[in-house]
């Protein structure tokens, strides 16, 4: 826990709440970072090898991202331990008491993340009246069926090409981490004119250099299997994604995939990340000094929160993907320019725009 503060500043965290409820078998750790610009918005994320560092690092994310997209919410984070493939009915136990949980933590509002989704989200506002990315049902907006996330890193990518010259029609992506964000990426990008040539999973990599049908890879892993099972393109362990040849690299899966060991192997011009923290400082650095393009998580990634938080508010889809439009197409257009106006880089820039917004919030309300 010590280690854990290195992280910390004067931004936060305001609060780190470790639950254990040994009867129902839940484990979980809520972080909230920041909520100077309001309640924070995080998700809750289920794996059984999350730790209190990663959803401290996850809360520090969504304080910058929030503030970025300027929605009136601030950062936080939750990690349950536990495998979220678990019988649908223990889930549901487990979710139902991490709800009951929380429910006094009310500047925090949770949401859908890796290993949760609308209908988990459901179960919490059930317990607790209090929870964003809800199922069509409840008068939520799904994210995750609609691709929120994927829409606005697409946007993203699509600025990002100007900027650097690059026609997004043929170019090739790759998808590290066929899931939520990254196959609605990939067909969102797709109807740009974009050619997937490889994706990967947690069971292995499939790519070709001649184009993957997404839409059929969509649908193979709608129906439960691996991107492996896909019946054309070369087969590989998951660390391939990592050196196949493209113009676009997007990780959307787990922190840290890429570091100082494994980022020398990136073959790309832009590095969109789909996934909170997918990529070490050192291999940050490492991949600018070739002059990749690198998108910060926080910026580009930010569909979903501007998504939940337009449902929390009472608005509707067309609202929130218009926000997504212009909100993220504005704020990668101004990192993209600070970055290169002042010689810094765009996660500097980055960083820099999301703090001021908060710095200014602070002005403004009693928050600590």
């Amino acid at each position: 826990m010590e280690d854990m503060f290195r992280f910390a500043n004067d931004l936060g965290p305001a609060k780190i709440i470790h639950i254990s409820l040994w009867q129902v078998g839940l484990k979980a750790v809520i972080v909230v970072d920041n909520t100077a610009c309001g309640p924070a918005i995080g998700g809750v994320r289920m794996a059984p090898d999350v730790s209190a560092e990663e959803a401290y690092r996850l809360a520090r994310a969504m304080t910058l991202k929030n503030a970025a997209a300027s929605l009136p919410h601030g950062g936080g984070k939750s990690v349950i331990f536990g495998d979220p493939k678990m019988p649908a009915g223990d889930k549901e136990r487990l979710i139902r008491a991490f709800a009951g949980a929380i429910a006094d933590l009310r500047e925090y509002i949770p949401g859908p993340d890796m290993g949760t989704d609308e209908l988990a989200m459901g179960w919490v506002h059930d317990e607790i009246g209090r929870a964003v990315g809800l199922p069509r049902e409840l008068g939520g907006i799904p994210l995750d069926e609609l691709g929120a996330t994927g829409f606005g890193l697409a946007a993203a990518v699509e600025v990002a090409a100007k900027a650097v010259n690059l026609d997004l029609r043929g170019a090739r992506v790759a998808v590290q981490g066929f899931g939520a964000v990254g196959k609605h990426a990939a067909r969102f990008l797709a109807q740009k004119g974009c050619v997937l040539v490889a994706a990967s999973d947690i069971r292995g990599t499939v790519s070709s250099p001649d184009g993957i049908d997404v839409k059929a890879l969509i649908a193979l892993k709608k129906a439960g299997k691996s991107v492996i099972e896909f019946p054309v393109g070369t087969k590989a362990g998951t660390d391939a994604i990592i050196g196949v040849p493209c113009e676009i690299w997007i990780p959307a899966a787990r922190p840290d995939v890429l570091n100082k060991d494994n980022a020398d192997r990136l073959q790309a011009r832009i590095l969109a990340q789909g996934a909170n923290i997918p990529c070490t400082a050192e291999a940050e650095a490492m991949l600018e000094a070739r002059g990749v393009l690198i998108l910060p998580d926080f910026v580009v990634n930010a569909g979903g929160v501007i998504c939940a938080a337009a449902e929390y508010h009472g608005g509707n889809e067309t609202m929130a993907f218009a926000a997504i439009e212009e909100k993220i197409r504005r704020n990668t257009a101004q990192v993209i320019e600070e970055s290169r106006r002042s010689n810094i880089s765009t996660r500097a820039a980055a960083n820099a725009l999301a703090i001021r917004r908060i710095r200014s919030a602070e002005q403004a309300r009693r928050w600590k």
